[in-house]
């Protein structure tokens, strides 16, 4: 009821509203930033970027999936295992005319040490010079690896690269493999310990030097 209480009611009030006035101005100075103040240039900013992130993202996709007119059409998974089987029994053929060779080669080594070293040593019957004991058993080698060599041969000629198997034909000849390389391997340090001792002698080692001549 006192005038005086009425004025400071108003005047709490005028002061609530005018912080509400200051409130929504403060917000005014804020928002418009990202809201009503934004400038038609950044929105042109922003859409060309969202579109170049686009238009980079269709071109890694187009990238990654094949081309539609790419000169190698695409295969079916049973056009590709069917390449992948054609180029494992290319490269096993391979390995198996590899191997042959191979295996022809050293027997051919062996006929020349044979026919060339071995054979003209034991003729001259030399006192001092033990043949066997320098070149231990290489005549079963050569005749081992000429078995060898006609199974690889009979398990290949006439037959279809598919049904050429050629593990059969080491697990047929496993055994004399081992019993004929275990013996040669075996004696191989004590020939050798011999063949310095033979090149210490003139003599003998002109023996050796003229075998190796005839070979060359």
């Amino acid at each position: 009821d006192c005038p005086g209480k009425e004025g400071i009611g108003g005047r709490k009030r005028n002061l609530a509203l005018l912080r509400n006035k200051l409130y929504m101005g403060e917000r005014r100075k804020t928002e418009p930033v990202v809201e009503s103040t934004t400038t038609a240039g950044d929105h042109g900013t922003l859409r060309r970027s969202q579109s170049d992130r686009t238009e980079y993202s269709q071109k890694l996709q187009e990238k990654m999936a094949p081309q539609a007119g790419s000169s190698t059409p695409a295969t079916s998974p049973q056009e590709d295992e069917e390449q992948a089987s054609r180029r494992m029994m290319a490269r096993r053929v391979k390995i198996i005319a590899e191997l042959m060779q191979t295996e022809k080669d050293y027997i051919s080594d062996l006929d020349l040490c044979i026919k060339e070293v071995i054979q003209p040593l034991r003729n001259k019957q030399i006192a001092r010079f033990d043949v066997d004991g320098l070149f231990s058993n290489i005549e079963l080698v050569h005749q081992l690896s000429a078995k060898l060599l006609s199974l690889l041969e009979e398990a290949t000629t006439d037959v279809e690269p598919p049904m050429q198997i050629i593990g059969e034909v080491f697990l047929q000849i496993k055994g004399p493999l081992e019993d004929t390389y275990k013996i040669y391997c075996y004696r191989h340090d004590d020939a050798h310990t011999m063949l310095e001792s033979y090149e210490k002698d003139e003599e003998l080692k002109q023996r050796l030097r003229d075998c190796v001549q005839s070979l060359k």
